[in-house]
């Protein structure tokens, strides 16, 4: 069993940055692949980027590419997530998901562990 727990959301104007955390509890944590999903309101929860188990292979969604950064440190328990130049339509509450498989997912229905979310919201 692994427990997530999200921290770092917050009001921010657009253009600024965030750095999201997400500490797991449990001694397989590196064994797992890792990911950030939000959901605006309104609206279905999504995809933003993932993790291998190493950290060496990182995918993310084309509107987040080359501002959000997703990272982790195993020794550490937790995975990052940078968000630079925010804007109000990156405004949502941010999830941190695990799957028991090492390789990138990108879809929900590939993780077995979710943390309880935190929210980012981006001020005009």
């Amino acid at each position: 069993q692994v427990q997530l727990v999200e921290s770092g959301g917050g009001l921010v104007q657009a253009g600024g940055s965030l750095r999201l955390s997400c500490a797991a509890s449990g001694r397989t944590f590196s064994s797992y692949a890792m990911g950030w999903f939000r959901q605006a309101p309104g609206k279905e929860r999504e995809f933003v980027a993932a993790i291998n188990w190493s950290g060496g292979s990182t995918y993310s969604t084309d509107s987040v590419k080359g501002r959000f950064t997703i990272s982790r440190d195993n020794a550490k328990n937790t995975v990052y997530l940078q968000m630079n130049s925010l804007k109000p339509e990156d405004t949502a509450v941010y999830y941190c998901a695990g799957r028991g498989n090492s390789g990138l997912g990108t879809r929900e229905a590939q993780y077995d562990y979710w943390g309880q979310g935190t929210q980012v919201t981006v001020s005009s």
